[in-house]
This record gives structure tokens, sequence and C-alpha cells, in this order.
């Protein structure tokens, strides 16, 4: 059986130059050289000028809020991880749900004006599997109602939307190096600030509140890299572009062998975005011989492990559920899709022979019900 998480690896040659280093300068963490490198490599590469590394991807969402200095009420989607919303509550703030949009499932602008209300102070969008929201749309509400707009951008490691890094958008954007994602560092994390200002924040939070060696006007969290997952990171990025290469023809193939399944729905990709193939999400449409959970079961019953990801649907979860904006009715479209997806095994290894299997057996061809298959969640 192969398990869910399938990562990229670099060389053990290449690391233990790396780790001897480590061990020689005796620095670990507190920013020391390799934290210093591979900031600074990852602003070249995201194209972006305030880049905070991260332990992970959840307390970069933290430092992010606690650096808006916000209050009252967030307006976000259900639909995502639920680090998205428990990072909103943790801060003392109170979630606002909207529904998603057709096509992306990512938060609907439309929905978000009409949620706003005077104790509105921000609004977290996500990139669902690395698909941009509509951030012009989201800017514009933004700057009519003078809110703050974070972007969970976990998903979105790499991603490019008309040319340019998605990350360049809203005043921060948070991501995760979790070893499940395209681009890892085993564990990490990074927020980027749109603004220098919200940079020196956001590094303040991630040594509990210090600004200097006496000085500490604001409560922080210990959320910094390590030297280790630094110099991981410096050698993972050596290989994404390659990574990314490899992902993407994994996603070719099974477009090509899912094509005209009556009732399995994949999720286009838009001719402006540049992708990091990190998800391959289906939706298993009423028309289908088998309901999503059935299918679910039937290829786990079979050694496939896909993911109903993203399932429950957050506002159904017991701290939110007795929101207002949690019922039903406000979220129809988050509802169903929640009740519809699931991901595919999608790493950047994936042999041929094993996505054709997996689409026979969707297909329901009893030839292919013995393969095990993992899945990068």
């Amino acid at each position: 059986m192969i398990y869910v998480t399938r990562p990229f690896l670099p060389d053990l040659d290449e690391l233990i130059p790396m780790l001897e280093e480590i061990w020689a300068n005796r620095i670990l963490t507190n920013q020391g050289p390799f934290h210093q490198k591979f900031q600074e490599a990852l602003c070249q590469f995201l194209e972006a000028e305030h880049v905070s590394l991260m332990c992970n991807g959840t307390v970069a969402l933290n430092a992010a809020i606690a650096a808006a200095e916000i209050a009252g009420e967030v307006i976000t989607t259900p639909y995502s991880f639920v680090a998205t919303t428990h990072s909103i509550a943790m801060a003392g703030l109170t979630p606002v749900f909207v529904d998603v949009r057709e096509g992306d499932f990512t938060v609907d602008p439309s929905r978000i004006e009409a949620a706003i209300t005077p104790r509105t102070s921000a609004i977290l969008a996500v990139h669902v599997y690395g698909n941009p929201c509509d951030v012009d749309a989201i800017q514009a509400i933004a700057d009519r109602h003078k809110l703050t707009v974070i972007y969970d951008a976990a998903h979105a490691f790499g991603v490019r939307y008309r040319g340019q890094s998605l990350l360049t958008y809203g005043d921060f954007s948070t991501l995760s190096f979790h070893a499940t994602k395209a681009f890892n560092t085993f564990e990490g994390g990074a927020v980027v600030s749109a603004t220098d200002a919200g940079q020196k924040l956001v590094n303040n939070y991630r040594n509990f509140g210090f600004v200097d060696e006496v000085t500490i006007p604001a409560i922080g969290g210990n959320t910094k890299m390590s030297e280790f997952n630094a110099a991981l990171g410096l050698l993972q990025l050596n290989h994404f572009e390659e990574v990314r290469r490899q992902r993407a023809e994994v996603d070719r193939r099974y477009r090509l062998l899912l094509a005209g399944i009556e009732g399995i729905d994949m999720l286009p990709i838009p001719p402006e975005v540049e992708p990091n193939y990190t998800y391959f999400p289906i939706l298993v449409r009423p028309e289908f011989r088998m309901s999503r959970d059935e299918l679910y079961e039937y290829l786990k019953a079979n050694g496939f492990h896909a993911r109903r990801y993203f399932y429950p649907l957050l506002s159904s979860l017991p701290m939110y559920r007795d929101l207002l904006s949690s019922g039903h009715n406000n979220l129809p479209l988050a509802t169903k899709v929640a009740e519809q997806i699931l991901c595919l095994p999608m790493y950047h290894d994936l042999a041929e022979a094993d996505q054709a299997r997996l689409a026979e057996v969707i297909r329901g061809d009893p030839s292919s019900s013995a393969l095990p298959l993992g899945i990068a969640g």
C-alpha cells in the first residue's frame, strides 16, 4: 500500500554538506545564515520584496492576522482547510462565511459585499487548489470599505496569474511548506507582506513580539523557521521547476484518462494561470454510477487512498455551526461542492501505468481492482 503523501526529496548528497555547515557553525535557529539565504531566494523567486519565514503555515496565518491589527468580523470562506478559520477564531475575531463561486470554488466577491457590516475589518480569502481568487474584485471591495485583504495561499506557491506572482496581491499572503505540498521544507511556511511596515509587524510576531532585546510592544510567539528547514528549502527551490513540469505531465494524463466519464468533472485551468499542480480534484456528480462517498469507499477498499478535500465544510464544525452565516441556505454551492469533491493521487513521480489503472477503476473495470495508490494531501 502506498500512503497518502509522496513528497519530492533532494538527494542526500546535496543535503549532507549543508548539515555539516550547520553543525560546524552551531547556529540552529534564530534567523541564521541558511534562513537568510532561503528568505532572499524566495523573495527573488516569488517576486516579493517582503517574505518572512515561519515554522509552519498555520502560524503564518496567525502572524498575518496579528500584523493586520484588525478587530471584529472577518469575511471568509467555509471551503478551506480548518486552519483558515481557526486562525480567525484564535485571534478573538468572528468568522463570517460567504459562499464560493462556480468553477474554481474560491470565495464569491458578490457575496462578500453583501456580508459587510460596521464590524467588518478584513477579508480572508483562499486560493483554492492554487486557483486564484478574483483578486481585482476583492481589492475593489476592500478599497471601498477600507478593509484589509489576507490571502491564504497555502496551495499557491509558484502560481503566476496574468504573468505575475499571485503572491503580489493583497496586504498579506500566507504559504505552507508542509510535506504534502508541491514545494516543501518538511514543515514550514511564510508570510508575504505588501509593505515594509507590515513585514516588521510579522517579524516581531514570530519572535515573541520583540523589537529589540528590551522592547516588547505586542504579543507574539516563537514561530521562526529552523536552519535545517531553511536548508531543505534552498535545495527544494533548485528542483521546483522540474517538479512542476513532472506534475504538469501527471495532470495532463489525468485529463486524457478521465475525459468523457459521465458524472466526473475536472476543474479547468484558466489560460491566464500558470499553476503548480499540487492537487487534482474531481467532482463526483449525481450522474455518476455512485455517490462521492461510495466512490471514496470503493477506491479505499481496493487500495486507493483519495481524499475528500475539503470536507466537512468548516461552517458545519461544532465551534462554527451556530454562527448566523453558517446556514446551508447561505452556502448552497459550497455545501454541494463539499459533498462532491474528491482529490486523486497527485505527485511528481506517479507512474503512467498507475494512473491508467486508477482511471479504469473509476470507469468500473473490475480487472483493475487490486492496485494500491496514494494521494498527496
